[in-house]
């Protein structure tokens, strides 16, 4: 009675024509309920299979109940779209992911910091398998009855650290133009870096400063044109360095 298909990997029309078709198509002899096709990463379907699926939706629908999850909804066609009732499920609060993690972190016999799990929490964003897949991650890189510290769950992410993210805002602040080039480049090399990722954190911080609006929209504005510029293939020496500009021209509003 249900049919479950992840759309990332059977997404062609071929499969909507044949095994969605075939299954919605059938009724049951002795069953009296609805069949239920589940297709999971919906929005990874091609327009011509998403098209063929909306006839058959509109075709089947006496007998079949179709469940279509999707990442990002405007990656369906709007016409399938029209056919649905539409549930939004936004990101865990961290005190449920919390509240989780604690049950499995007893369960496991692992030993966190403070530190550690209020990086854990914000790194996730909402995610509880991000967490999950950290702390696995964590628990397989160290030793039985050893502790798991703040470093080991922002190397497992990949994410930079907000004390590297500091020293170069530091160095950007205060030093001349040569030397803030040198630090962001060594912590970048040293730490395995990408520019994309020290961008969000420049943000992040630049947050909790006492700035003028200027200086911000400045800022914001910069680092803006800078991610687009990496997202299109952009040279990251070029985009480093303009990153830095960016930043100290825009204070410049501060001290006017």
């Amino acid at each position: 009675m249900v049919l479950e298909l992840n759309a990332s990997d059977d997404r062609g029309i071929d499969v909507v024509r044949n095994q969605i078709k075939n299954f919605a198509s059938t009724m049951q002899i002795f069953s009296k309920g609805y069949k239920l096709i589940i297709l999971d990463e919906a929005d990874a379907m091609t327009n011509v299979a998403q098209n063929a699926l909306r006839r058959i939706i509109e075709k089947y629908t006496k007998n079949t109940r179709f469940c279509i999850l999707a990442n990002y909804a405007h990656k369906l066609n709007p016409a399938l779209l029209s056919r649905c009732t539409r549930f939004r499920f936004s990101p865990l609060t961290e005190s449920s992911i919390q509240e989780n993690l604690n049950k499995i972190i007893i369960k496991e016999q692992l030993k966190l910091t403070n530190d550690a799990q209020a990086a854990l929490l914000k790194l996730s964003k909402g995610d509880m398998r991000k967490a999950l897949n950290v702390l696995q991650a964590c628990k397989a890189a160290i030793d039985e009855g050893n502790e798991i510290s703040e470093e080991m769950i922002y190397e497992s992410v990949g994410a930079p650290h907000p004390k590297d993210i500091e020293t170069i805002l530091d160095s950007i602040l205060k030093d001349d133009w040569s030397s803030s080039i040198s630090t962001l480049t060594k912590i970048k090399q040293l730490k395995g870096l990408a520019l994309i990722d020290l961008l969000q954190g420049f943000v992040e911080i630049l947050d909790q400063y006492q700035l003028k609006t200027r200086t911000r929209a400045e800022i914001l504005k910069g680092l803006g044109e800078i991610e687009y510029a990496i997202s299109k293939g952009g040279n990251e020496k070029i985009q480093s360095s303009a990153s830095i500009g960016v930043i100290k021209k825009s204070l410049e509003f501060e001290v006017s």
